[in-house]
C-alpha cells in the first residue's frame, strides 16, 4: 500500500508541477535569449556595433545579479505562487516593450530591467522544487526542469527565425514582431501560475489526505536525515562554501551564455549564404543533443547518488569541446563541437543545483540558492560582452570561444576542488 502511494503522490506532483514550471522556464529563456536571433537584422537596422549588441545582451544579467537575493526574500516572504507571477507578468511587459527599441540607450535600459523583472525566477523555482520532492529525486527533476533551456532553443531558434523572416505589417520589421510576439506568453503564464501552483505540500488540496500526508512526512525525514547548516541571511550569502559554487557558477556562465548568444552570428559566419531560417534551423542540433545528454547524465548522478564528479566532468568535455571550436573551418564541424560543449555545460546544471543541499538547511538554501545564480550569472554580462569585444578587433566571433574554453576550464578544476561535506549543527 505504501509503494502504491508513493508511485501515486509523486505522479501528481510530477504531472502538475514539472511540466509547468518547465514551460515557463521555456517562455523565460526564449525572452532572455531571442535578442541573439533579433541581431541578425537588428544591429544592421540600427546600426548596433558588435561591442554595443554584447554590451545590450549582457546588461540583463547586471539588473539580475542586483536584485536576485531581494526578489528571493520577497518569494519567502509573499509565497511563490504570487511571486512568480508577478515575475512573468513584469518581465512580459518589458518584453513587449524591447520590441519598440531605436537606440543604443533604450536597448540597455530595457535589458536592464528585464533583467531586474526577471530575478529571483530560476533560483526560485529550484527552491519551489525542494519543497515538493526528496532529495533523491531532485537532480532528475531539476534536470527535466532545466531541460527547458536546450528545448527553448531547439524549438525558439526555428520559431523566432520563422516570425523574423514572415511576420510584417503596421510598420514594423520582422525582428520587431518578433520580440513582441514572443514577450506576450509569460504574461499569460503569470495568470495561470495564480491558479496552478500552490506554496508547498500541506495546502495541496488536489493532494488525498494520505498522499498529502506521505509526501509532508518524506520532506520532513529528509530535512532531519542530515546535519545540515542554518544560517541568517547574511552569513548565507558570505558563506565560504557559498562564495565557492558562486564562483564556479560565475565562470561557468560566462561559456554558457556567451555561446547561447553568439551561436546565430558564429552559425552564420560558418555557412555559405544562409538565411535566417536556415540559421535557425542548424542551430537547433546542438540543443537537441545537449537536452538528451543532460537529462541522461543527470539520471544517473540521481542513481549513483553523486553530484560533485557529475558536475565536473561536464564542464571537462564543454573546455575540450570549445577549445578545438575554435580551429574549426566548416559549418558541420563547428555545429558538432558546439553540440558537445553545450551538452557537457547542460549536464553540469543539474547536479551542480543539487550541491547546496549537501551542507545547508532548507530555508539556508533558499537564499544561497539566490546568491549563487546571482553572482554566477554576471557571468552572462561578461560572456558575451567579451566575445563582442573579440569580434569587433578580430572580424570572427570564434576567436572569442577560446576565451571561453579557458573559463570553463578553471570552472572544471574548481568543481573538481570542491569539499561540501555537511558540517555538524
Amino acid at each position: 500500500m505504501s509503494a502504491e502511494l508513493e508511485t501515486r503522490a509523486l505522479r501528481k506532483v510530477t504531472l502538475r508541477i514539472v511540466p509547468f514550471v518547465m514551460l515557463l522556464y521555456f517562455i523565460a529563456f526564449i525572452d532572455r535569449v531571442n535578442i541573439g536571433f533579433a541581431a541578425l537584422t537588428m544591429n544592421k537596422d540600427l546600426g548596433f556595433s558588435p561591442t554595443v549588441f554584447g554590451f545590450g545582451a549582457g546588461i540583463f544579467f547586471l539588473g539580475y545579479f542586483l536584485f536576485e537575493v531581494p526578489s528571493n526574500l520577497a518569494l519567502a516572504r509573499y509565497g511563490a505562487r504570487v511571486w512568480i507571477a508577478r515575475i512573468l507578468v513584469s518581465w512580459g511587459v518589458l518584453a513587449v516593450a524591447s520590441a519598440f527599441v531605436h537606440t543604443t540607450w533604450q536597448l540597455y535600459v530595457l535589458r536592464f530591467l528585464l533583467g531586474v523583472a526577471e530575478a529571483g525566477f530560476f533560483p526560485g523555482i529550484i527552491i519551489y522544487l525542494t519543497h515538493w520532492f526528496r532529495a533523491k529525486d531532485q537532480a532528475m527533476t531539476i534536470a527535466v526542469f532545466a531541460a527547458a533551456i536546450p528545448v527553448s532553443l531547439l524549438l525558439g531558434a526555428p520559431l523566432s527565425t520563422l516570425i523574423m523572416d514572415h511576420v510584417t505589417g503596421l510598420g514594423l520589421s520582422g525582428w520587431r514582431w518578433m520580440l513582441l510576439i514572443e514577450g506576450i506568453p509569460p504574461i499569460l503564464g503569470g495568470a495561470v501560475a495564480l491558479v496552478l501552483l500552490t506554496d508547498r505540500p500541506a495546502d495541496a488540496k488536489w493532494l488525498s489526505p494520505g498522499e498529502r500526508g506521505w509526501l509532508v512526512a518524506q520532506i520532513a525525514r529528509d530535512d532531519a536525515a542530515n546535519p545540515h547548516l542554518a544560517l541568517g541571511v547574511v552569513k548565507a550569502i558570505t558563506d565560504p562554501k557559498v562564495l565557492f559554487l558562486s564562483a564556479i557558477y560565475f565562470v561557468y556562465q560566462c561559456g554558457s551564455l556567451g555561446v547561447g548568444y553568439w551561436l546565430p552570428q558564429i552559425v552564420k559566419a560558418s555557412g555559405k549564404e544562409l538565411s535566417n531560417l536556415q540559421v535557425g534551423l542548424v542551430s537547433t542540433v546542438p540543443y537537441a543533443i545537449a537536452t538528451v545528454g543532460m537529462i541522461l547524465w543527470s539520471r544517473r548522478s540521481d542513481r549513483k547518488g553523486e553530484r560533485r564528479l557529475h558536475a565536473a566532468l561536464p564542464l571537462a568535455l564543454a573546455a575540450a569541446a570549445l577549445g578545438a571550436a575554435v580551429f574549426a573551418r566548416d559549418l558541420w564541424g563547428s555545429v558538432l563541437l558546439i553540440s558537445a560543449a553545450l551538452t557537457g555545460l547542460y549536464a553540469f546544471k543539474a547536479p551542480f543545483w543539487a550541491l547546496p543541499s549537501l551542507f545547508l538547511s532548507r530555508s539556508t538554501a533558499a537564499v544561497s540558492i539566490a546568491a549563487i545564480n546571482s553572482i554566477g550569472n554576471l557571468g552572462g554580462f561578461v560572456g558575451p560582452y567579451a566575445i563582442g569585444m573579440v569580434k569587433a578587433r578580430t572580424g570572427a566571433a570564434v576567436g572569442g570561444l577560446a576565451f571561453l574554453a579557458v573559463l570553463t576550464a578553471v570552472a572544471a578544476a574548481m568543481t573538481f576542488a570542491a569539499r561540501l561535506r555537511p558540517r555538524p549543527v
